[in-house]
């Protein structure tokens, strides 16, 4: 059995493939695996002999975002403890969404809360027919604070207010009509699909994509600065350690209703 929670393999043609690789916990992040995965986006996005990096998952789930365990202990740590936590998830994900290398996210299951957010980190999306999506942090009593801005760039300010309020689950029909997702197909199709498109990417010239994705960045998303990364990590940090959130993660872990649903 492997214990890696992060599997890398790169192969002859410089596609790298990052696997999460905790399927009994639906590859939800903690502390370890986050640090492990910003170590591995950092190396890859250095090595030149890396055209194409393609995020997948072990298991039933592509993520279920994150450990709740985990998080229910950070809710008993200190403001500044939390910030620093959530920072961590922060650099991470705004890694990811800053990568050199044309990034492809293939998901196999259910993408839960930050999940979510790593699908839409990425630059492409494929998703089989039986994945699932949903935004739950607001059923914990928290929010979806660090990965709102790659959230609202995939799928847009609207839809983002009605699935972060109403935490609805949605498939992955519904996903690619909102532009989270950019390729449909069967379970069986999966691996086609995705070695079919990455050697599209690596007919482009590596530069020039860089390049295009620096511009998309700019051109697009030129809100997306440190003093917005740093103020999504205040806000879930705050929320982690409010009696709601601390609430709502102790009903969830206790398998009972929060003390906000009445009767």
């Amino acid at each position: 059995m492997n214990n890696e929670t992060v599997l890398t393999h790169i192969d002859d043609l410089g596609r790298a493939t990052i696997t999460l690789n905790r399927p009994e916990m639906h590859n939800a992040f903690d502390d370890v695996l986050l640090a492990t995965l910003l170590g591995v986006l950092k190396r890859l996005d250095a090595d030149p002999d890396v055209r194409v990096v393609i995020l997948a998952a072990n298991g039933r789930s592509f993520s279920a975002g994150a450990d709740l365990n985990w998080m229910r202990r950070m809710a008993d740590y200190s403001f500044e403890e939390n910030l620093a936590d959530a920072m961590d998830l922060a650099e991470m994900i705004k890694t990811l969404a800053n990568l050199t290398k044309p990034t492809i996210a293939l998901v196999q299951g259910p993408a839960f809360g930050g999940g979510v957010g790593l699908v839409a980190a990425c630059d492409l999306a494929i998703s089989t027919n039986r994945a699932t999506f949903c935004l739950s942090e607001v059923k914990l009593g928290l929010i979806p604070a660090v990965i709102s801005p790659y959230v609202v760039a995939a799928i847009g300010g609207r839809a983002t207010r009605r699935y972060f309020l109403t935490a609805e689950r949605f498939d992955a029909t519904e996903a690619y009509r909102l532009g989270l997702i950019h390729h449909l197909v069967a379970d069986d199709e999966l691996q086609q699909s995705v070695d079919k498109l990455s050697r599209v990417l690596l007919q482009n010239g590596p530069a020039a994509m860089a390049a295009v994705k620096a511009l998309v960045a700019e051109v697009a998303y030129g809100y997306l600065d440190d003093d917005l990364i740093a103020d999504t990590a205040e806000r879930i940090a705050e929320m982690r350690a409010s009696e709601e959130g601390r609430e709502g993660l102790s009903a969830f872990l206790e398998k009972r209703k929060p003390a906000w649903i009445r009767g």
